[in-house]
């Protein structure tokens, strides 16, 4: 049998807390009670209040700085993946992690650029082909290139008016950030990409959802393999 394990003294403090929130007797922006005013209330000790405090942080329920009292956070999708980014970051550290997160990222950047084809405005059009130009005039600076490269993915993630595509596309970019270095190291893999994403916002301009998705997982197939040849000194290029 499966021994029940005995739940510490912190968590029932920090579930109750965090109960308090979502009824929205702490709202946010609002302090919580001191220290302690929670000791009194819960009846236990202040190593307790002080675990369970630590525990609402981490989770991104709560902000604590030093001197002041615990302040509730505002619930946005950004907060929720930055508490994720310790066990991504060890997550991809693992073997084949790297691999699952290139996996994730053609599958939700293929999604956004078929939705981009049925649905973007002539404003996203815009916007889309104002980014592409960034990203043109910024070939053989490979910095620069780096972020136009981020702007231009971005402006897909928005399009659909969903916050929380922004927040996970700003997380798996940052995740494969060590990837992203490597692969626009690469000599003449600036223009590649470059040309992927001129090949993507046609199709997406042409209202061709067939056409935009399949560009897109080229696009990231090509540097999903680049990053892997560079990685183990085989050779690099589109196959």
């Amino acid at each position: 049998m499966t021994a029940i394990r005995r739940r510490k003294l912190f968590e029932d403090v920090a579930e109750r807390v965090e109960q308090r929130i979502r009824d929205a007797e702490f709202t946010p922006g609002s302090y919580l009670p001191s220290e302690r005013e929670l000791m009194r209330e819960f009846g236990v000790g202040r190593p307790a209040v002080r675990e369970a405090l630590f525990h609402l942080n981490r989770m991104g329920l709560i902000k604590l700085r030093s001197g002041e009292r615990a302040r509730v956070a505002a619930p946005t999708p950004e907060v929720v993946f930055e508490t994720l980014s310790g066990a991504a970051r060890y997550f991809l550290s693992a073997p084949g992690g790297v691999e699952h997160f290139q996996k994730a990222r053609i599958f939700f950047e293929v999604g956004l650029a078929r939705y981009a084809a049925e649905n973007a405005t002539a404003a996203d059009i815009d916007d889309i082909y104002a980014a592409l130009d960034d990203n043109r005039r910024s070939i053989g600076d490979t910095r620069k290139f780096g972020e136009t490269d981020i702007a231009f993915h971005y402006r897909l993630a928005v399009i659909p008016n969903n916050p929380i595509f922004p927040a996970i596309h700003a997380a798996i970019i940052g995740w494969l950030r060590e990837q992203r270095a490597v692969t626009l190291s690469i000599p003449g893999q600036n223009r590649i990409a470059y040309e992927a994403h001129a090949a993507i916002s046609e199709a997406i301009a042409d209202r061709d959802p067939d056409t935009a998705e399949r560009c897109m997982r080229d696009h990231l197939e090509q540097v999903a393999r680049s990053y892997t040849q560079a990685k183990t000194g085989g050779a690099w290029g589109p196959m």
